[in-house]
């Protein structure tokens, strides 16, 4: 069964995300160290894990797999679910993959080593648009319609 899993600390695009499950009859769960404001839709779980670094990331690592989409901006986690078979996305709508996953884990790693040598380099560049907002529900929309076909249909 296809499964929407949300980094939902500091996610822009949250209802954006409850529109597309909703839509496509979809559990989606929204996994944080709390703070969030609970959703009355039956299709949406919020899952608190405990404070500690990683912690969320960690849950939806042990569980994404084939079939499900993951919506995050944490480069390590998309690496993890990427490899375990789930659809990765950026709250920008940037499509995470086996082809590309590995540019951007070094990448990320260039960055930090840079910020760490240049205290002055901090920043995390552009904001986030209604461009990216859009692009987003477009992308989600197809990544779930694409991970559906994945899933056997009496799994779905």
């Amino acid at each position: 069964m296809t499964r929407i899993f949300i980094d939902a600390d500091a996610c822009p695009v949250k209802d954006e995300a409850e529109k597309v499950a909703t839509r496509n009859k979809v559990t989606m769960f929204l996994v944080s160290n709390g703070g969030l404001r609970p959703s009355a839709n039956p299709l949406v779980e919020m899952i608190y894990v405990p404070d500690g670094p990683d912690v969320a990331d960690m849950w939806i690592a042990d569980r994404a797999v084939r079939g499900d989409v993951v919506v995050t901006g944490d480069i390590p986690l998309a690496a993890k679910c990427v490899e375990a078979g789930a659809r990765v996305i950026q709250h920008n709508g940037e499509v995470f993959t086996p082809a590309n996953i590995g540019i951007r884990l070094a990448t990320r790693d260039l960055m930090a080593d840079l910020r760490a040598a240049d205290p002055f380099r901090q920043g995390s560049g552009k904001g986030f648009t209604k461009a990216d907002r859009s692009r987003f529900l477009d992308v989600l929309e197809r990544q779930v319609q694409a991970a559906m076909k994945e899933v056997p249909h009496d799994q779905n």
